[in-house]
């Protein structure tokens, strides 16, 4: 009974981030971006990865600042490196968590494009294009898959840049959480 209600619990947070996904979708960013910091309040830090990955993932899309866009995609690796596949087989049983992986390292790839940080993108895209095996021959895994061949073509004409710090366990530095104020 007590795994029922938890079961409900976790399917309303994610019908609760589903809302604000489809309120940024049609056009409100800033209500989402609202909802979403709610959310994550409720979440908190050390909450269901499954909740922190999929929040994360989509509230990095209605940032306006690069540097916020990447903390918050930061996030979402953080949340994927922590989630289990039992757990995301609760949530969801035909979803595999290693196909995350490759659209989680595309979107960092672009944030540090974004940022005039190629270094950082080829390594991003490395990654992306490693775990690309895990995506499904369909619509969504050929989305990514284009994706990644687009933003690598868009980084082939990206100077060396400055060389990128190795990334202290694949995070960058970068403090996990919503950004503060002034960052």
């Amino acid at each position: 009974m007590a795994q029922q209600r938890e079961q409900a619990s976790d399917d309303a947070m994610m019908s609760r981030i589903g809302q604000a996904v489809m309120l940024h979708h049609g056009g409100d960013r800033e209500e989402a971006q609202g909802r979403f910091l709610g959310l994550w309040a409720e979440i908190g830090e050390e909450g269901d990865p499954l909740h922190r990955c999929t929040l994360a993932h989509y509230m990095a899309d209605t940032q306006d600042d690069p540097s916020d866009e990447l903390a918050w995609d930061l996030r979402a690796l953080s949340a994927a490196d922590s989630l289990t596949q039992e757990r995301l087989a609760e949530h969801e049983s035909s979803l595999a968590l290693q196909a995350f992986y490759p659209s989680l390292h595309l979107n960092l790839a672009a944030d540090y494009v974004k940022l005039d940080r190629p270094g950082a993108a080829r390594s991003h895209l490395t990654r992306a294009r490693a775990a690309a095996g895990a995506l499904g021959e369909d619509g969504y895994g050929e989305g990514v898959r284009a994706a990644l061949t687009r933003l690598e073509e868009r980084v082939a004409t990206m100077g060396a840049g400055p060389l990128e710090p190795r990334e202290g366990g694949g995070r960058g530095g970068e403090p996990l959480g919503p950004p503060r104020a002034g960052s």
